[in-house]
């Protein structure tokens, strides 16, 4: 039996054995939350996964100014500054130091194996992308002259060709690994202790002010509408 499953109908048993004869409904999400259906936990993997959804939505801005800027279109810098201030704070300073490197990669490393071996070229990458996070801070809050318009848009290509790589490589292969070196309590209490860095480093809930934030800069670089990002139909074969 699935153990927070467990959990909950033990106390379900134990309410019930206590002699109070109210009814008690749990709903299966309830039952496998361990918790009431009105909330939902978050587990520590699914927590850095949709963490990276945030900081893939800043790369899918940094790319689609690429190609505005190719295209010779106007490109208002202040987003694009709050979208590199926005990765440093959230991705680089909290997700990728405080959790990546403080506890997540170390385990791997120890827990040895094929993602282990990866570890070395993922803290490379994520110095890599401080020093582009730098560039494009610098680029923006100066103002974009017709001279940076080629070596921004490189970077902002190199930053996305890479984070996309970075991230589907952590996703479906570290997190994974990290999981499996974990006992079910040690997973646990990591969430736990994950949420009370977030809380530290954000004053509440980063997660849900990222996406905040995030909203408002697609707003202003015209990426909010999710439709325009359909693929057109395929020719006819």
């Amino acid at each position: 039996m699935i153990p927070h499953m467990a959990g909950a109908l033990q106390n379900r048993r134990g309410i019930l054995g206590s002699g109070l004869v109210a009814p008690i409904i749990l709903t299966a999400g309830a039952m496998l939350s361990g918790c009431s259906s009105d909330e939902k936990e978050v587990g520590a993997v699914e927590d850095l996964m949709r963490e990276h959804g945030i900081l893939r939505r800043a790369i899918l801005a940094f790319r689609e100014s690429a190609t505005a800027l190719r295209d010779g279109r106007i490109v208002d810098p202040a987003p694009l500054a709050q979208t590199a201030q926005l990765f440093r704070k959230f991705g680089e300073d909290y997700h990728e130091r405080k959790l990546e490197e403080a506890y997540i990669f170390p385990a791997v490393r120890k827990a040895g194996g094929p993602a282990a071996a990866m570890i070395d070229t993922l803290l490379a990458q994520h110095d890599r992308g401080r020093q582009i996070t730098d560039y494009i801070i610098a680029v923006t809050s100066r103002g974009i002259g017709s001279g940076d318009v080629a070596s921004l848009s490189s970077a902002f290509d190199s930053f996305e060709l890479m984070y996309a790589n970075h991230t589907a490589r952590e996703d479906t292969i570290i997190f994974p690994a990290w999981k499996q070196a974990l006992s079910a309590h040690e997973l646990d209490e990591m969430g736990e202790k994950f949420e009370d860095i977030e809380k530290q480093e954000f004053g509440g809930d980063g997660f849900d002010d990222a996406v905040r934030r995030m909203d408002r800069i697609e707003q202003a670089l015209g990426l909010n509408d999710l439709a325009k990002f359909s693929a057109p139909a395929p020719p006819k074969a």
